[in-house]
């Protein structure tokens, strides 16, 4: 039995499962439970794959290792699996999301932080949704992301492309990065960029090199560059270095990060619950392997859920946002987020 034909039979027999391929792969991960048993991870020690959400108060899912069986499988897809689609935009959502970024930038310049990051969920009617071919076109368009299909029959169906690690650990060394700015990408990756969205991103490259320097050694952090991730542009720093903690404590001092929280991090997540209008649940939460044994060293390699879909009946829930700072114009701030729907819409 294939991997997709495996991920059809958990589905139908209602099994907790996670499917996922890492950037620049062609290998197809599974992590198949054998029971239908929720299992938590609060302290990160445990090791199997990993759902957190984006408020550390809620619990994480884990699969565990000892509870799951493992497949994995080398894939070859054809190219033409792009949708072609006119599915209809949402102008409540845009009147409603133009409020709370105004909202964000009157708190920017009464000083209560440098930079919020505001999102939204749009939500889209799908007629026979079929995950499988979903999760094809998903794995098709976004070879250069993480790419996954989520389930547990108490939670739900999660998938995603996304182009940020949180963290990747190996034994006592780390790598991550910090990912911000956005533009829609048009056949070149030689770019220039905004001083607001330079500012965004060196905010969010400071505050994560703060946070470390800690409870790590050796920390260094490459120049800044610009990179692909389906249709957009984005600005990345790739920061390195040592742990001299458990792997707990990094995980807690990276996650939410800047990139989808803001600066200070404290009040603009306090912000964001308070004025989003909605549960981002598992929307900018992070997931991946943690603590798998290889050659008797502990390795984690965490991604930041971005680009990503909560499949409930015949909806599909799209979850987007971007930054904010003082210099943000609402209405473009409303046009990235529309940009970054198409990208989800593409695989519907």
């Amino acid at each position: 039995m294939n991997i997709f034909s495996e991920i059809k039979n958990a589905h139908k027999n209602k099994l907790p499962f996670v499917v996922y391929r890492k950037p620049n792969t062609n290998v197809l991960k599974g992590w198949f439970q054998k029971n239908n048993a929720l299992y938590t991870s609060k302290k990160h020690a445990k090791s199997g794959f990993i759902f957190a959400p984006f408020d550390d108060k809620n619990i994480a899912i884990l699969l565990p290792v000892d509870q799951s069986i493992f497949k994995q499988e080398e894939i070859k897809l054809p190219p033409n699996l792009i949708h072609k689609n006119n599915l209809p935009l949402n102008s409540t959502s845009e009147e409603t999301h133009i409020n709370v970024v105004k909202k964000g930038i009157k708190a920017i310049e009464n000083g209560l932080f440098k930079k919020v990051v505001l999102s939204r969920k749009e939500e889209v009617n799908i007629t026979e949704f079929n995950s499988v071919q979903v999760f094809k076109r998903l794995l098709t368009n976004y070879p250069n992301a993480f790419t996954y299909i989520w389930f547990h029959p108490k939670v739900g169906m999660w998938l995603g492309a996304t182009p940020e690690t949180l963290v990747k650990i190996n034994g006592n060394n780390f790598k991550t990065m910090s990912l911000a700015g956005t533009q829609i990408y048009k056949d070149t990756n030689d770019v220039s960029w905004q001083p607001k969205e330079i500012e965004e991103q060196q905010f969010v490259t400071n505050y994560i090199t703060d946070k470390l320097s800690n409870v790590c050694k050796k920390l260094e952090t490459s120049k800044v560059e610009t990179i692909k991730a389906g249709n957009l542009l984005h600005l990345r720093t790739l920061i390195s270095g040592e742990i001299s903690t458990e792997t707990s404590t990094l995980i807690k001092k990276l996650h939410p990060t800047p990139a989808v929280c803001g600066l200070p991090l404290e009040a603009s997540k306090e912000f964001i619950l308070k004025n989003e209008n909605y549960n981002r649940s598992y929307y900018t939460g992070f997931l991946g392997e943690l603590n798998l044994k290889e050659d008797n060293k502990n390795t984690s390699e965490l991604f930041v859920n971005l680009r990503c879909m909560e499949i409930k009946d015949n909806t599909a829930f799209i979850f987007v946002g971007g930054g904010i700072t003082k210099s943000s114009n609402p209405i473009n701030e409303w046009k990235e987020t529309v940009a970054k729907t198409k990208t989800m819409k593409k695989v519907l």
